[in-house]
């Protein structure tokens, strides 16, 4: 019997038994739609998770601060003068950077600075942080530019403003917020504040800014300098979308550096540290510093190199990795559960097999009887229960996908890129799972109908 013939057969016996094949192909599209939609929601949730770590600064980054610190490098004393009791603070300068970019496997370490400013264009105002970082950092860390450029190399200070500050920007005279205030949630109005094109006048000094005029004596205070600084671009996005630095202005850290020199001109540079004496020093210590790693199986290696050297290393690794465990213990839960309707179709296949044996007694010896090989009776039981397999999976895997659809349409104000996504190897996966499990299901029916007798078969009624 050659193979179209025995797919004919197949074919053929299971459209004369229209109904019954109906319903056994429909067990099999619910177990597929169920194992392809719960294993789908393990891996949504897990890439839901992997992009939320990318957008608190990926997964082979890592922040180094100072010591003890917990934040800032340079507030918490931690090493130790062997000839004295003095304990001398771990600060983050320019050598520590040097010697951060010359450790093995690092192939980006930028020193990281950040000043709170207050900011006013009319009469709109807004405070938020100004974070410098050098020019290989900023070129390096894939920030889209929605306007303008990214900052430039240079001495004069200019700013390139995240997505969502725009909607921070509150009336200076009334204290409303038109974005937080407005009427209307779902198109929220925003401040008419061109951070491009319109001049910004920057304060630096936040304890003038915040003093109310006057000092503890009830002094007046004289109003806090302002200082014109330019934008040079604004990040892509819109105002509620947010990621690592949409919340925060970037510039050139030595542009900065040089900025802050020149408004404090001596006095302490606010969140710089100061010596014995109260003077503040000369040099402008970082915050902390943003490092790079060039694979994440060398991440814990230069962590625990860094923190050799004194310093706190922080990084999404730890995160990741009980993120991971977590949606592979999802996956394989809603995976088990989705299995067990594929097991109840499995035994829906065997059983419209097995009852198709009964029916089909005489008929099957007098094919044995007319010399028919005993592998093609098999075979053809086994095209039945393949054929079966395969409708099922092919209809299951298009119920799968709407049902995909409508999760992530629901789900949509909290998980934007999606609950449920089927990849293009979980859609290939689940066919050829549909079609083993079907010939799985007919493989004992086949071999009962090889070998029954064909006496006895024709005598049967």
């Amino acid at each position: 019997m050659s193979v179209v013939d025995l797919l004919k057969m197949s074919l053929s016996s299971l459209w004369r038994r229209k109904l019954r094949t109906i319903l056994t192909i429909l067990g099999v599209v619910i177990g597929t739609a169920s194992i392809v939609v719960m294993i789908s929601l393990g891996l949504g949730l897990n890439r839901s998770m992997m992009e939320q770590i990318e957008e608190y600064g990926g997964i082979t980054t890592i922040n180094v601060y100072g010591g003890d610190s917990g934040y800032y490098g340079y507030e918490v004393a931690v090493a130790v003068d062997s000839d004295s009791e003095q304990q001398e603070p771990v600060r983050i300068d320019d050598a520590a950077i040097e010697a951060f970019s010359q450790m093995e496997h690092v192939e980006l370490a930028s020193p990281v600075l950040s000043i709170y400013v207050a900011a006013k264009q009319g009469v709109w105002e807004n405070t938020f942080n100004i974070q410098g970082m050098s020019q290989e950092a900023l070129h390096k860390m894939n920030l889209e530019v929605g306007e303008g450029t990214l900052p430039p190399e240079g001495e004069e200070l200019q700013l390139f403003y995240g997505n969502t500050l725009i909607r921070d920007f509150y009336n200076a005279k009334t204290g409303q917020n038109p974005y937080w205030e407005s009427p209307d949630p779902e198109n929220p109005q925003l401040a008419d504040v061109d951070l491009m094109n319109d001049p910004m006048f920057i304060i630096f000094d936040m304890d003038a800014y915040w003093g109310g005029g006057t000092d503890e004596n009830g002094n007046p205070l004289p109003a806090p300098k302002k200082y014109v600084v330019p934008a040079c671009g604004v990040m892509a996005g819109k105002p509620d979308e947010w990621s690592e630095y949409s919340y925060t202005a970037l510039c050139d850290v030595e542009a900065l550096k040089t900025q802050l020199r020149k408004v404090f001109k001596g006095k302490q540079i606010p969140g710089q540290p100061t010596n014995k004496s109260g003077k503040p020093y000369k040099e402008i210590y970082y915050d902390r510093a943003y490092i790079r790693v060039d694979d994440i199986n060398h991440m814990e290696e230069v962590q625990e190199a860094i923190r050799g050297m004194g310093y706190q290393a922080e990084s999404n690794a730890e995160w990741m990795e009980q993120t991971q465990e977590q949606s592979r213990s999802i996956q394989a839960a809603l995976g088990g559960i989705g299995a067990v309707s594929l097991f109840v179709a499995a035994i829906g296949i065997a059983n419209t097999m097995m009852m198709s044996i009964y029916e089909r007694t005489k008929e099957i010896g007098v094919i044995k009887v007319l010399g028919c090989d005993m592998s093609a009776i098999r075979n053809m039981f086994l095209a039945e229960a393949g054929f079966t397999g395969l409708i099922g999976g092919v209809v299951g895997l298009a119920l799968s996908y709407g049902i995909s659809s409508i999760i992530n349409f629901v789900a949509k104000e909290t998980y934007y890129a999606g609950i449920s996504y089927i990849p293009f190897y979980l859609s290939g996966m689940a066919m050829i799972f549909a079609v083993i499990i079907g010939m799985m299901a007919g493989l004992f029916p086949a071999l009962r109908a090889m070998r029954l007798s064909p006496l006895a078969a024709i005598r049967n009624e």
